[in-house]
């Protein structure tokens, strides 16, 4: 089987925490086993967990039905976050003058494939 035939991917372009944070929880996820993941993130306090989590078994999920990979195998290849829109409010303050509010969006992209023993030992 080719590279590609052993890989499944999930995105989501909108998530709304700056990509600095979510690239934090992203890397820790790499080169985990799928189990030990959605452990980490089930427990894990930060906010932003859930969204991470909804979009790994969103590719867990492509893995299953669309590739037809073995769970029990499946480990995180890849996780990489990138920058999406920035939402502009304003705050009064003092003087009639006004501060601004960014309010940042991200991209956030897991990629998982099938590995076998040999492969998990390097």
């Amino acid at each position: 089987m080719t590279q590609d035939k052993l890989t499944a991917f999930a995105k989501d372009n909108m998530v709304r925490i700056s990509p600095l944070k979510l690239s934090l929880i992203a890397n820790s996820l790499v080169n985990k086993s799928v189990n030990s993941a959605i452990n980490q993130l089930k427990f894990s306090q930060k906010r932003i967990s859930g969204s991470v989590l909804k979009v790994l078994n969103a590719a867990i999920a492509n893995a299953e039905n669309n590739k037809q990979l073995d769970i029990d195998k499946l480990f995180i290849k890849e996780a990489f976050v990138g920058k999406s829109l920035r939402m502009k409010r304003w705050r009064p303050r003092a003087k009639g003058r006004a501060g601004s509010i960014i309010k940042p969006f991200s991209k956030l992209t897991i990629i998982v494939e099938e590995r076998t023993k040999k492969e998990k030992e390097n």
